[in-house]
C-alpha cells in the first residue's frame, strides 16, 4: 500500500496510490473527525489505526473508486504531494550510521546510533522546492531510508522493533555544512525550512521485503553521487528501533531517518553543493523516487561567518 498526503484548494488529504490516480481516502472513513489542515483524517491518523483498521479502509475506498472513478480520485500528475506525514511529533535522523560515510568524515565507527533531530517545518513533499538559504553557501544532499513508526512503542527489543514500523519512504537530509560545522552542534545546518523532504509515498512493509536488503542511490542531474545497500548499516533499522525505544516513547507518526551512505557533496573534489536550478533524486528500490528541484540564490558572503 502506498499512502500520500496532497494538497488541494488549500486543504490536505489523504490518499491512496492506484495505478496512476490517487485515491481520496476521506470519503472511505467514517466516525473520525478532520485532523487540523485536512478535509478528513491524516495519514499519521490513519497509521495509527494499526494495519488491520487501515486495510479496511483502503478496501472501501478502491470499491467505492470503482463504482465512482471520478467523484473519489484525481490523477496523480494532477496533485501536489506533500511530506506522506505532516505531523509528526518527533523527526530522529541518525549521523554516520554507514562505515564508509564516517571513514569520509574521519571519524571512528561509532558505538551507538549518533542522534539528532529535525522539526516539522525541514518537511518537504516529492516535487516541492529546496530553497536555498541565505545564511549559507555550502548546501549539500543526504539520500536516506526513512521508516515511520506505526504503533506506540517502548522498550522494545530489536525483535519486536520491525512490528512497530508502519512503512518506509526515501528521505533526503539536506544539511547546511558551513553552518553544520561553526560550532559542535549539528543542529544549525539540519533545521532550515524545508531541509526534511520525504516521500513520495509512504510504502507499507509488505510491499517492500527486507529493509537490510535495498539499495539507495542518490542522483544529482541526473548524475549518481551516492549508492549503497542497506545491508551496510552500521545500525540496523531494528537495532535502531529498540534503541530510541529505550530512550523515548515512539508514537504512531513520527520519522526515524536512519542515516546516509558516503558520496556527500562536501567531502567530493572539488566540492559540490546543490545549486539553483539542481534536481536532487533519492531511490531506494522497490520503494520509489524522491525528486526536488533547487531554488533560490546563495549569498557570496553568509550572515554568519567564523571569527
Amino acid at each position: 500500500m502506498r499512502l500520500m498526503t496532497f494538497r488541494v484548494d488549500g486543504d490536505l488529504h489523504a490518499g491512496l496510490l492506484d495505478g496512476d490516480h490517487v485515491i481520496d481516502l476521506s470519503s472511505a472513513v467514517t466516525g473520525l473527525p478532520a485532523d487540523q489542515g485536512h478535509a478528513g483524517p491524516s495519514v499519521k491518523t490513519l497509521v495509527a489505526l494499526g494495519a488491520d483498521a487501515r486495510d479496511a479502509i483502503a478496501t472501501r475506498a478502491r470499491e467505492r473508486f470503482s463504482e465512482d472513478p471520478e467523484g473519489t480520485s484525481r490523477p496523480l500528475s494532477s496533485v501536489v504531494l506533500e511530506a506522506p506525514i505532516t505531523d509528526p511529533d518527533k523527526i530522529i535522523c541518525l549521523g554516520l550510521n554507514y562505515q564508509e560515510h564516517a571513514e569520509e568524515f574521519g571519524e571512528a565507527r561509532p558505538v551507538a546510533p549518533i542522534l539528532f533531530a529535525k522539526f516539522r517545518n525541514a518537511l518537504c513533499g516529492a516535487g516541492g522546492a529546496i530553497v536555498l538559504p541565505r545564511d549559507s553557501v555550502e548546501i549539500d544532499y543526504e539520500g536516506e531510508l526513512a521508516v515511520v513508526i506505526g504503533r506506540e512503542c517502548r522498550d522494545v527489543s530489536q525483535e519486536e522493533a520491525i512490528d512497530c514500523i508502519a512503512g518506509v519512504m526515501p528521505f533526503n537530509d539536506v544539511t547546511a555544512r558551513d553552518l553544520q560545522f561553526l560550532t559542535g552542534q549539528w543542529l544549525p545546518g539540519k533545521m532550515i525550512d524545508g531541509f526534511a523532504p520525504c516521500g513520495p509515498f509512504l510504502v507499507t512493509l509488505d510491499e517492500i521485503g527486507d529493509l537490510q536488503d535495498l539499495t539507495i542511490t542518490t542522483r544529482l542531474n541526473g548524475e549518481v553521487m551516492q549508492q549503497e545497500s542497506t545491508s551496510k548499516m552500521i545500525f540496523s533499522v531494528a537495532q535502531t528501533i529498540a534503541y530510541l525505544s529505550n530512550l523515548v516513547t515512539l508514537t504512531p507518526g513520527d520519522i526515524v531517518a536512519t542515516g546516509t551512505p558516503s558520496g556527500v557533496g562536501f567531502k567530493r573534489e572539488p566540492p559540490r553543493y546543490l545549486l539553483s536550478g539542481d534536481t536532487i533524486e533519492v531511490d531506494i528500490s522497490t520503494v520509489g523516487t524522491l525528486a526536488n528541484s533547487v531554488r533560490g540564490a546563495m549569498r557570496a558572503d553568509p550572515v554568519v561567518s567564523t571569527p
